[in-house]
């Protein structure tokens, strides 16, 4: 077995979710959300970290390396798992960092995930959205939506990715994943063909830049269903960031076909879990006639929060009442309820309006 491959196997074995790889340390993994250094480790040299890096690759991704000195790809390992890596430079010397991916796919009540997920991915038409940062569980949360919408619908599902993640089978769809840098060169060239493949659904892996934000949108309007990520952390900040994407001069234009094209975002963040693991904080804004009219004026943008927050019928909550739900249930404690909660104090008063006990206002620090 390839040295990789046993660092792959022994993270793999303790649960770790990353596996982080830098000259000068020793490796480092990442265990229900903390990073942990593996002292026990030899610390790495710059040979034997570029020689970890390249018995992953094949020539075309060698040569990619070693032209644009970054590079993402997917690494298979029989028996163990599937990895996303991203191999890259710093001061000179080589860097990893690899993901575990669940090729197990989970269905989306089993992951915690609060029931509008799965009306959302039962959308015939417009644009969904799942954002958080690295690590807040975006990927496997598209996936369990794919997979229910594979046994629940015929159609044809189109993902373009980089690098594939989760592999689908066919099911009640037919299923054709595209790689970034494999089966085509960019996200936008895939966009611009994409509606030629007579799709019911389109999974955009990331949209990262003006030329992608566009295509998505306008495939969403032609009638597909387009599922996509972002790198925001809420539901507003989303929608900035989208309508940043563009000159000022189609701001406007763009709220208004993101407001007729958007059906929902879904940000989440992965929180330490009394029980041991983690457990998911999802705020979800659905579209409503108050929301469509909040993103078309950006006078009032800011005033999606307080709609998510009176939007209960319609699915909608905020990550507060998300943190607040979950600290009721015991399944998260007030420190991290606190460190996660977008006001502290205020997350404070809506505890103590809870009921809690004197004894446990005490020991979690409300009073």
């Amino acid at each position: 077995m390839a040295e990789i491959d046993g660092l792959l196997k022994m993270m793999t074995d303790n649960g770790s979710s990353d596996l982080h790889l830098k000259v000068g340390s020793p490796p480092a993994v990442r265990l229900n959300g903390r990073l942990v250094v593996l002292r026990d480790l030899p610390i790495l040299t710059p040979e034997a970290t570029s020689k970890l890096a390249t018995s992953m690759m094949d020539e075309r991704q060698k040569s990619s390396f070693e032209n644009h000195r970054e590079l993402d790809f997917a690494y298979s390992l029989p028996g163990v798992g599937r990895f996303r890596v991203n191999v890259f430079h710093q001061r000179g010397s080589v860097g990893m960092t690899l993901r575990r991916v669940t090729t197990e796919r989970a269905g989306i009540e089993s992951l915690g995930l609060p029931p509008v997920v799965r009306r959302l991915a039962e959308e015939p038409r417009g644009l969904v959205l799942v954002t958080g940062t690295a690590g807040s569980g975006k990927t496997t949360t598209l996936a369990a939506m794919i997979d229910h919408i594979n046994h629940t619908r015929e159609g044809h599902i189109v993902t373009i990715e980089d690098p594939i993640e989760v592999l689908h089978q066919d099911a009640k769809c037919i299923i054709n994943q595209r790689e970034i840098g494999i089966d085509t060169e960019s996200y936008a060239d895939a966009l611009r063909h994409v509606v030629r493949q007579d799709p019911d659904v389109v999974l955009i892996g990331e949209m990262r830049d003006h030329e992608t934000v566009a295509a998505a949108l306008t495939a969403a309007e032609i009638g597909n269903l387009v599922l996509s990520t972002l790198h925001t952390i809420d539901a507003t900040e989303t929608i900035n960031r989208i309508i940043d994407f563009f000159p000022p001069y189609q701001q406007k234009q763009t709220r208004l076909m993101l407001a007729s094209t958007l059906k929902g975002i879904i940000s989440m963040r992965l929180i330490p879990s009394i029980n041991g693991g983690l457990v998911p904080a999802v705020e979800v804004m659905v579209m409503t006639g108050t929301i469509r009219e909040y993103i078309m004026d950006s006078e009032k943008t800011y005033l999606i929060r307080d709609a998510m927050e009176e939007g209960e019928y319609y699915g909608m909550q905020t990550f507060d009442q998300s943190l607040l739900s979950l600290y009721s249930q015991n399944r998260i404690t007030m420190d991290d309820a606190v460190a996660m909660a977008g006001n502290a104090h205020d997350f404070k008063i809506k505890v103590r309006a809870l009921g809690v006990t004197a004894e446990q206002a005490t020991q979690t620090g409300i009073y």
